[in-house]
């Protein structure tokens, strides 16, 4: 009843606002098992990214990079871990106009058995697979790497509290959260910038109804009480590598976010993405051990979540976990992007009609009475090269060749840029606060996270506030919440100039642990966001409708994935992960 009252009051700021306009007007498991190779490799397996402004430090950016799926809290005796075998990355671009990576932070892990006379992982203080860790950092493309965190500590797995608390037979820590806390390193040396990092299993912060995603998009909306979402990915851990980065250590010219000329400023956006990597060949040695030579060679990858999950068809899944996203490589792939197959289940003329879960969504087919964004249709194409497009992104004379590449690839105006450019503060990327109906004029900016690499990154404009945990706007959608307040809500739409509105720091900007990224994605696979910036849906009737909060609009906001946060909490401080779930009772969990 309480998220019902919520969206009524949405959508009756709604109707006020864009009542006003309309008579002015003439996966999912973000990477979990995502692909076929890397399905037999959980410990290369990337599966999640998430880039974001830290909240209780305002003055840096934390990057973590998840890994390992899956990790069932009691699977001893060999319990997950690191592999010693494989290179993590973390790679971060911020000037389109270089070849690749402007910094790469590199980690390699060594594990040692402290008492090989037991079959514990952990007995009288001692400690097998003790894992430890080299971080090393680049910000010349690779080609030499200085290390700045020789002897990083990874904890052990949560066992139990035998195991970690008591002092005889166990660690004798004061708690698991202290042995995170202890486990936090400060980078030092040639090329650092004084980053804290962390390594370690965390509770895994991605929620997902795994069961409906992957039933042909039987996804079960937070409301049904019949048959309720179930998050699968509910008390398992995964593995983090966390970094926590001074603004002006990823800012191309080394400027503090206090330089930045305004919240949008285009030189504070980055680019992220994640790897890992394994040399050619493996040999199996006849003493039980095994050995690695060879080129090394990427395996995995992440930018975007769900990418690769849900947008790239299987036969291609592999070919993308060892692509890059530079050098227009990704470029091989946009037809995903620009009829993503995901579209067909939200078109009552192909097979939306064949999955009830996905009814609230539908595509615009006859936006403003004429622009069809269905699969294989036209979309804007009818307007490039023409003068109503003269200045916008659509000009031919900036992107246009991009964004209206022929008449069949309707998605490559608004799903192709948020997955391979970012979207820029210019026409027609803004919400149609002032634009009086026109969805092609100048309106109220909320983004740029512009980096045109042509390639799959998480983007984020580090010049954008925080919006605080605490803050009454706070939601886990974003931009798309962003979006509606800049339209409804009379503290953010009373003028079309640049304001800060609550969640511009939100996914796709970035993407912040709480952000519930299957909800946005679907929305917006099903055109809210052509919807934000004045392309509405169907039923509404320029010069005829009173308001463009029509009945299709309130259904697409209306609509959720099912497991809508995460099943427990975050931390307030770094690395903001929750404490991995205890394998004795991994229905406890202490929190850090």
């Amino acid at each position: 009843m309480k998220k019902c009252n919520l969206l009524f009051k949405r959508l009756r700021g709604y109707c006020i606002f864009l009542g006003m306009v309309a008579m002015t007007a003439p996966s999912f498991a973000s990477s979990h098992r995502e692909a076929p190779l890397i399905s037999q490799d959980p410990q290369a397996d990337n599966t999640d990214l998430y880039v974001f402004r830290s909240p209780d430090d305002t003055n840096t950016i934390t990057i973590i990079a998840n890994y390992i799926p899956f990790g069932l809290p009691e699977g001893g005796p060999n319990y997950y871990t690191f592999s010693t075998s494989v290179r993590y990355e973390i790679h971060i671009k911020n000037n389109a106009s270089t070849p690749g990576d402007d910094i790469t932070y590199r980690f390699t892990f060594t594990q040692v058995d402290q008492d090989t006379t037991t079959f514990f992982n952990i007995r009288l203080g001692l400690q097998n697979l003790k894992t430890t860790y080299i971080c090393e950092k680049s910000t010349n493309g690779g080609l030499t790497f200085n290390t700045i965190v020789a002897t990083g500590v990874v904890p052990p797995p949560n066992i139990g509290p035998r195991s970690i608390t008591n002092a005889t037979v166990g660690l004798g820590a004061s708690s698991y959260s202290a042995l995170m806390q202890s486990a936090v390193a400060t980078a030092s040396g040639v090329g650092s910038s004084g980053e804290q990092v962390f390594c370690g299993p965390v509770d895994d912060p991605f929620f997902v109804d795994l069961g409906g995603t992957f039933d042909l998009g039987n996804f079960r909306p937070s409301t049904n009480t019949t048959n309720p979402p179930k998050d699968g990915l509910a008390r398992f851990n995964v593995h983090t590598i966390a970094i926590k980065v001074p603004i002006s250590a990823l800012q191309k010219t080394g400027l503090g976010v206090g330089s930045a000329t305004s919240i949008l400023d285009p030189n504070f956006v980055i680019g992220v993405w994640a790897s890992a990597s394994r040399q050619q060949i493996k040999t199996l040695n006849t003493t039980g051990t095994s050995s690695f030579s060879g080129n090394w060679v990427q395996v995995s990858r992440l930018g975007m979540p769900l990418t690769n999950e849900v947008v790239i068809p299987v036969g291609m899944k592999d070919l993308w976990n060892a692509t890059t996203p530079y050098n227009n490589s990704d470029l091989q792939f946009a037809a995903n992007f620009e009829n993503p197959e995901l579209a067909l289940y939200m078109d009552a003329s192909q097979y939306g009609g064949a999955v009830p879960a996905l009814n609230q969504l539908r595509i615009q087919t006859a936006s403003l009475g004429t622009y069809d964004f269905r699969n294989g249709k036209a979309g804007l194409y009818s307007l490039k090269g023409t003068s109503a497009v003269a200045g916008t992104a659509l000009d031919n004379a900036n992107y246009g060749n991009i964004l209206l590449p022929n008449a069949t690839s309707p998605r490559a105006v608004d799903l192709l840029p948020i997955f391979y450019t970012g979207v820029p503060n210019l026409a027609p990327y803004q919400l149609a606060t002032g634009k009086a109906g026109n969805p092609l004029a100048n309106g109220k900016p909320f983004i740029n996270n512009f980096l045109p690499t042509l390639g799959d990154m998480l983007r984020l404009n580090m010049a954008v506030p925080v919006t605080s945990r605490t803050d009454p706007n706070f939601s886990s959608l974003g931009l798309i919440e962003a979006a509606v307040l800049g339209l409804t809500n009379s503290t953010y739409n009373a003028n079309a100039n640049l304001q800060f509105i609550p969640n511009m720091d939100g996914f796709p900007n970035g993407r912040r642990l709480e952000d519930d990224v299957t909800t946005i994605e679907l929305q917006a696979v099903s055109g809210v966001v052509l919807a934000a910036i004045g392309l509405w849906y169907d039923d509404y009737i320029p010069a005829s409708s009173p308001s463009p909060v029509t009945n299709d609009l309130t259904l697409v906001l209306g609509f959720d994935a099912g497991i809508t946060h995460n099943d427990t909490t975050f931390s307030v401080s770094f690395p903001y992960e929750q404490v991995p779930w205890q394998g004795f009772d991994h229905t406890l969990q202490a929190r850090f």
